[in-house]
């Protein structure tokens, strides 16, 4: 595929590399440290996050596109990041056991040379089936959850605890791709 843009993604995130490499787009890495302290509806911290993260990396660059993503867990309406240790680990899958929750990714495409920026939030609707505490424990002993917000992956162990899912899977691993997609092909044309 002729790519006529600089791509940037701002994020260390595995999962967001491989995503955005399937999409079939040549890219860089910018992982810029921001300030994560935010307050508020995860729809919106998801955003913010997002536009804090393009901004941050588009300081290196002269020109290209700045591709930035934030996802959390909303359980209720207060959001889960990432656990800080097994207990909040265990605490959060404990909660989540037998309902329904919310991912919100927020994706912020950033033009370097000129800041003009397109920002959106794609939200998932997820529901998980009842655990065991054996089930939560042996999985937070596989160390998977202690990256991920909601202390899951959907994409590894914790998809046998998916009961239920409303929209889009990749966003619920951090990356909603036919989202960005489409996010990529209506910023560029509009550049």
């Amino acid at each position: 595929m002729e790519q006529p843009f600089a791509l940037i993604l701002a994020s260390a995130s595995p999962r967001r590399r491989e995503l955005l490499s399937r999409m079939g787009y040549a890219f860089d890495i910018c992982a810029p440290d921001v300030d994560e302290h935010v307050e508020g509806r995860a729809e919106d911290i998801v955003k913010t996050l997002a536009v804090r993260k393009a901004r941050a990396a588009a300081s290196h660059y002269a020109r290209g596109v700045i591709i930035a993503s934030d996802t959390l867990v909303s359980l209720d309406g207060g959001p889960l990041g990432k656990p800080a240790d097994e207990s909040e680990a265990h605490a959060m899958l404990r909660a989540l056991s037998g309902r329904a929750h919310e991912v919100f990714t927020g994706v912020c495409l950033r033009d370097a040379a000129t800041g003009r920026e397109m920002v959106e939030e794609v939200r998932t609707a997820v529901r998980f089936r009842e655990l065991t505490d054996k089930e939560i424990w042996d999985y937070i002993h596989t160390g998977e959850p202690m990256d991920k917000a909601g202390a899951y992956g959907i994409q590894g162990g914790a998809g046998a605890f998916v009961e239920g899912l409303d929209g889009s899977f990749e966003n619920v691993m951090g990356f909603p791709v036919e989202d960005v997609e489409r996010m990529l092909r209506a910023f560029t044309r509009e550049g």
